[in-house]
């Protein structure tokens, strides 16, 4: 969608969209550079203050994905008139206390009405110039550690046909509203070299723009992948959102699949998350480090696959 637009030749422009990175960085001195991203899109839930936490908490989460700090925020929301001031400011509300949890600020925006509600962020970060991950970076041997559940598209579709229960829903609410945070905090001082945040496009597709990016194959366990309860039994029973027959489409041949592997789990691979978690690409060596400090923060996170040398499929899941 954006190959035809020009570049732009701007030596401080340290990572813009030449690749699938999940935001822009811009330096502007030998200690800071700037990170700029922007999402938003329609409700994934029904109640709007957390529609709002779970939007906001998506944008974030980019800037957290290449290692940075979120500081300033503005809104964009789309909302019909019909729904009224009560659910609009709670749908705000839930962004800024979301904001305010990751210490950022929220400073203005805009909105406009739309016959579907929409609401997300643009968010603006700062990271080191040496310490900014991409999703380029990985090398031979890394281990892949994911750090959230996969299945939250599945659960959301069922929650929309009226089969999940709520316990059910406000698990998966408030996991899609946690912040990545904390798995940052973990990852950053172990150095990693490469790190992506698992959203539209599901665990494969992510994983795709990762492997590309490094310009190495990569290898899943798909014993060893979290997935949230109930998503597997829900797949089974064919219940998958559209967006994942489109990340299958959008994988195409570059996944290798092994036969053993169920149909229902690959199913989640391909699901679209909202606000999942990171992907982090690791030294094998440091990477039961960085699971004894997610496991420390809170964070439930599993190695599920490595980084191979050149050759062979894009991606294998075993």
């Amino acid at each position: 969608m954006l190959s035809g637009l020009p570049r732009t030749a701007d030596p401080n422009l340290l990572v813009g969209f030449d690749a699938s990175d999940d935001a822009a960085v811009y330096r502007v001195n030998d200690s800071t550079a700037l990170v700029q991203t922007v999402d938003f899109f329609p409700p994934v839930v029904d109640d709007p203050y957390d529609f709002g936490r779970i939007a906001a908490a998506n944008a974030l989460s980019d800037v957290y994905a290449m290692g940075g700090e979120p500081r300033l925020a503005m809104n964009l929301l789309a909302i019909p008139s019909c729904l009224g001031p009560e659910v609009a400011g709670a749908i705000l509300a839930g962004g800024a206390d979301k904001a305010a949890e990751a210490g950022a600020v929220i400073a203005g925006g805009h909105s406009i009405e739309d016959a579907e509600p929409k609401y997300g962020l643009c968010v603006t970060g700062f990271v080191h110039p040496a310490c900014i991950l991409t999703n380029a970076g990985a090398r031979p041997g890394d281990l892949l550690v994911l750090t959230k559940p996969l299945g939250a598209g599945i659960l959301t579709t069922a929650a929309k046909a009226g089969l999940l229960e709520p316990p059910a829903l406000r698990a998966v609410t408030e996991q899609m509203a946690a912040l990545n945070r904390a798995a940052r905090d973990a990852m950053v001082p172990l150095e990693p070299h490469a790190c992506t945040d698992i959203t539209g496009f599901g665990l494969l597709g992510h994983l795709k723009e990762l492997a590309q990016g490094s310009g190495l194959p990569a290898e899943l366990w798909a014993d060893r992948i979290p997935v949230l309860p109930q998503a597997l039994d829900l797949a089974r029973e064919g219940i998958i959102p559209a967006g994942a027959y489109r990340n299958r489409a959008f994988v195409g041949e570059a996944a290798q699949v092994c036969g053993a592997v169920p149909l229902a789990l690959t199913d989640v691979l391909f699901d679209p998350q909202t606000s999942g978690g990171l992907l982090i690409a690791i030294p094998e060596d440091r990477g039961e480090a960085l699971l004894r400090r997610l496991s420390d923060q809170g964070v439930c996170a599993a190695a599920i696959g490595r980084m191979l040398p050149p050759g062979g499929p894009l991606i294998r899941v075993n």
